[in-house]
This record gives C-alpha cells, structure tokens and sequence, in this order.
C-alpha cells in the first residue's frame, strides 16, 4: 500500500500510474494555493474596504459580504487554473505529451459541391 495523503493506494495501482504521487501532491498544492488566496484576498480586500470608509460610508454586512464574494471568485480562479495546470501534468506522465488547448475550427471544404446532397440512402434532399 502507497499512502497519497490520508488515503491510502493498492502496490498494483501504484505501480500502473507512475506519476501519481506527482499528480497529487500538484493538486494539494493548487487547492492550498486557493486557499491561501481565499483568506490573503478577502483580508486584504477588508482591510481596503476599512481604510476607504470614510469616502464610502456603508455597513459593516456590506463590507464583509464584498469581501468574502471578492475573495472566494479570485480563489476559484486561481484553483482552477493550478488544478488545469495538475492535469497537465497528469497528461503528460501518462501519455508523454501535453494535451493540446487550442480551439478548433473546421473550416468547409471548396472540394464539395455546394447543391443538394443525397442522404446515405440515395435521397437528394434540397
């Protein structure tokens, strides 16, 4: 048995993804990181709010619901994107190259005639 953080992983599974303990402690990382963001943010973002109160004289509710909303968006971002960044890298043991991110567009062939097309039947449809 491998231990991943509190869990622990049967030899076999172990042994079959190479790149576990990598991926996983990647994963700790960007979810601590988040978290790290979540209280520096909405801390700071209070302590922002408590110098300008004077110039915009609201309730204390107001400055902490701001606050927390603020900080919990920059969290997810910033867990989001590390967690990408973990799979990644998942990929990229398992396989031994990085997924590609980049959308793609078909673009219409000039080669087909631009008339009616029959169906896999024989039907022309219009």
């Amino acid at each position: 048995m491998v231990n991943i953080g509190l869990t622990k992983v049967d030899d076999a599974v172990a042994a079959k993804h190479p790149g576990l303990q990598q991926y996983t402690a990647c994963q700790s990382h960007a979810f601590m990181k988040g978290t790290g963001t979540f209280m520096l943010g909405t801390a700071g973002l209070i302590s922002v709010q408590h110098l300008l109160q004077k110039k915009l004289p609201y309730p204390l509710q107001w400055n902490l619901l701001v606050s927390i909303v603020a900080g919990s968006v920059c969290s997810y971002l910033v867990t989001r994107r590390e967690s990408q960044k973990c799979s990644d890298l998942w990929m990229y043991l398992e396989t031994g190259s990085y997924p590609d991110r980049t959308a793609h567009t078909e673009e219409p062939s000039s080669t087909e005639p631009s008339g009616p097309k029959p169906t896999q039947y024989g039907d022309v449809m219009e």
